[in-house]
């Protein structure tokens, strides 16, 4: 019995601090949700700069984006949702614009 329940508080622990691991590949500090602009206001921010988005999500408290740049790459890219300034972009792995 004290076994089960160690693994049960474990797989509990694990379950809450999952969400805010996210992938790990960005982080932002944007405090909270109300303070950021939404979604769509990056959505057409990135249209009216060429890029055709497939989708968008929050991830490590960014803004996660799947679309096609203005140069026809497909590509994940990372946000600051208060900003939406661009911070991350990658093509399978490989980065091809990091913020410094």
């Amino acid at each position: 019995m004290k076994i089960s329940s160690c693994l049960l508080l474990a797989a509990a622990a694990l379950a809450v601090a999952s969400p805010a691991l996210a992938t790990g590949k960005m982080t932002c500090n944007a405090g909270p949700q109300k303070t950021w602009k939404s979604q769509k206001a990056l959505g057409a921010k990135l249209a009216k700069e060429g890029w055709q988005v497939r989708k968008t999500k929050i991830d490590g408290g960014c803004y996660e984006v799947y679309g096609t740049t203005p140069q026809g790459d497909r590509v994940e890219a990372y946000f600051h949702p208060r900003t939406l300034e661009k911070l991350l972009v990658s093509r399978r792995g490989v980065v091809l614009f990091r913020k410094k």
